[in-house]
């Protein structure tokens, strides 16, 4: 399967930001939340509900997208000759940069691709959190300039490359064997919510064919969009950011075309509008994934590939969720959570900490 990727080109970047920029809107029509057709961290959120890591009840689904997005990247891997398992250094450290990433985004309610969706639905509050995700990823190439490196990967086990996958696949297999019954908001081993974001979901096999979709070519197109802003401030390539924007702009025709686009700050869908801590919690998530290497949705297509760091950088946000709606960290649409705001300052001395004393002299 030698050849040229054409999906790694800069147009090819485009088509698969358009791609992913359509699908949203669109899962949103079918079903899922408002300006959430996708939001790794949300729905990453909502399967460690699912699992009872938290009990906020509005946010309990095990997303079909996050599953799909793994194995469709597993399944690109393996028929390009792109699997490679392997493992770094510093687990611990990726774990709690995962955490703190997703404490970060739920402070301000989305991920990078919430926060792109958000914008192109009319949500104003996203700008904040774009700018603040930008702040982060910033701090964040600083370190790198300086020798910030978590150490090499190296070769494992195959085995070892099949362990979030394999997570994934029990997950769906368990959704099949115990489904939501009407009215109950327990079955089986699942959780589910009644109401609220949670509740709210596209037919689940048109979810996971979404999620098999997205994950197929994000992979081979290397789409990320923490990777997007690093590269431009980096090194004044465009090639990431061009698909980013890709993303927002068909996102917002998409909008359009499908009546769910809605201008202004006030009244947004699963928003709120403290400005200052949508800025800090997305500078937060911003530094946590430049630290760590990668935006969520590429963790989890890096891990679909085989990257074991990834997996435990996918595992720190799933457990971080739990952390995020148990000590009251999380925020809602009235705003930042009693704790949100202390927890947005130990996470962000947390990463400057890690950003600080994990450098390597430049020879």
């Amino acid at each position: 399967m030698k050849g040229k990727n054409i999906f790694a080109t800069r147009w090819g970047v485009i088509g698969v930001g358009a791609f992913i920029g359509v699908l949203a809107p669109l899962l949103q029509k079918l079903g899922n939340p408002g300006n959430m057709g996708i939001c790794v961290a949300c729905f990453e959120r909502d399967i460690a509900g699912a699992v009872g890591l938290h009990r906020a009840a509005v946010v309990q689904y095990i997303r079909p997208e996050i599953i799909g997005f793994v194995l469709g990247a597993l399944i690109a891997a393996y028929i390009f000759k792109e699997y490679r398992p392997r493992v770094g250094s510093a687990p611990i450290v990726r774990f709690v940069l995962g955490v703190f990433a997703m404490i970060g985004a739920l402070v301000f309610l989305g991920c990078p691709w919430r926060a792109a969706l958000r914008l192109a639905g009319g949500d104003g509050n996203a700008i904040l959190g774009l700018m603040g995700l930008t702040f982060g990823i910033w701090i964040g190439t600083l370190f790198l300039k300086k020798g910030y490196n978590l150490g090499r990967t190296q070769p494992t086990h195959a085995a070892a490359g099949w362990m979030l996958p394999l997570i994934m696949v029990g997950f769906l297999v368990l959704m099949l064997i115990f489904p939501q019954a009407e009215g109950q908001d327990k079955s089986g081993v699942f959780f589910y919510s009644l109401k609220g974001p949670g509740a709210m979901h596209a037919p689940l096999l048109l979810s996971l064919i979404a999620g098999l979709g997205i994950g197929f070519l994000a992979q081979r197109s290397r789409f990320c969009t923490m990777g997007a802003i690093r590269d431009t401030v980096l090194f004044g390539q465009t090639h990431l950011l061009s698909g980013f924007i890709s993303l927002v702009v068909f996102a917002f025709l998409a909008n359009l075309v499908l009546g769910q686009f809605n201008a202004g700050f006030a009244g947004q869908p699963v928003a709120h509008t403290q400005h200052v801590w949508n800025f800090a919690g997305m500078a937060l998530a911003g530094l946590a994934f430049a630290l760590a290497g990668g935006c969520p949705g590429r963790q989890l297509f890096l891990a679909g590939e085989g990257d074991g760091d990834s997996a435990v950088f996918v595992m720190g946000m799933i457990v971080g969720a739990g952390f995020a709606h148990n000590f009251g960290l999380a925020s809602s649409p009235k705003g930042v959570g009693p704790y949100g705001v202390a927890a947005v300052v130990i996470g962000m001395l947390v990463c400057l900490f890690i950003g600080f004393t994990m450098r390597k002299k430049i020879a």
